[in-house]
């Protein structure tokens, strides 16, 4: 499959991510659909993308029209088999659980086209884990774009084995016309790149947290100060959501069984207590109620 030939993409998980990537999707000038199964996380995607378009055409990043347009291509359904049954690329934007990817895929197979390319925008599991609950698993890979999806010029294109060439060339210029900078990986390991270096620097700063070597917020700003980073480990969970993160490491401990890839305790009290980040108003730090920065 080649570029001219995917004109319809399908975002299935309205949450963070995905209200993002069906954005781009359609800013690309591909027909859009955003599917999630709740009604009001629907709602809430399409106020915030206006909120974030309306902004960027205040500040001359987007003239009017194209705005207009964008959302002209964008459509919402809670309808699966609706979204997906004339879908050229479907990209998956679920929660960071491989069951409940499984299923998502398992269910794609049964309404998407023969042609259909299955993307996950999973962090860390690789594709390969999804494709067999597939009848194409040559038209299966992962897009993994990184959060905020509107803002980072980055997706990690990632193959598996069994994933044709065509598929990933097709995937590569759709991340093209979404005006992203896409890097493919021709072999897979879970976390790919970018969440393997930065899952190195956090743990690394969780283990000097839970042992008394410095604060987190200390750490936070050595790193800013220090080794010029633009935020700290511990702002970094905030931003991308505790929880995500949990769930990460769950997976790879999952895979693994090494103690290392286990959650700390200190991860796993504030997910039991809710305190996720910036999307609850509490995680390492407190916040007040804003949207993201765009």
């Amino acid at each position: 499959m080649t570029d001219e030939k995917i004109k319809s993409i399908s975002v299935i998980g309205a949450g963070q991510m995905g209200h993002q990537i069906a954005m781009l999707s359609a800013l690309g000038g591909y027909e859009t659909i955003l599917q999630d199964v709740q009604e009001n996380a629907l709602k809430k995607a399409e106020e915030k993308l206006h909120a974030i378009l309306d902004k960027w055409v205040l500040k001359g990043k987007l003239k009017e029209d194209e705005k207009l347009a964008s959302f002209g291509r964008l459509r919402f359904s809670t309808n699966l088999e609706e979204a997906v049954s004339k879908a050229d690329l479907i990209i998956e934007a679920v929660v960071e659980k491989l069951e409940v990817k499984t299923e998502v895929f398992s269910q794609l197979e049964k309404f998407a086209p023969a042609h259909a390319i299955f993307a996950t925008n999973s962090s860390t599991i690789v594709s390969s884990l999804l494709a067999d609950v597939t009848n194409r698993p040559d038209k299966v890979l992962n897009m993994h774009f990184f959060f905020p999806p509107l803002v980072m010029d980055c997706v990690e294109v990632v193959k598996s084995e069994a994933t044709s060439e065509n598929t990933a060339r097709a995937a590569l210029e759709v991340c093209e016309r979404m005006n992203r900078t896409a890097v493919l990986l021709r072999k897979e390991i879970s976390g790919f790149i970018a969440n393997r270096i930065l899952g190195a620097l956090q743990r690394e700063a969780v283990y000097l947290y839970e042992n008394g070597y410095a604060d987190f917020k200390d750490i936070d700003i050595i790193c800013r100060k220090a080794l010029s980073h633009p935020i700290g480990p511990f702002e970094i969970m905030d931003l991308s959501g505790i929880d995500v993160g949990y769930f990460v490491m769950q997976q790879r401990f999952k895979e693994t069984g090494n103690p290392e890839d286990k959650p700390a305790a200190c991860i796993e009290e504030k997910v039991k207590q809710g305190h996720l980040g910036r999307k609850t108003g509490q995680g390492w730090y407190e916040y007040q109620k804003e949207g993201v920065k765009n």
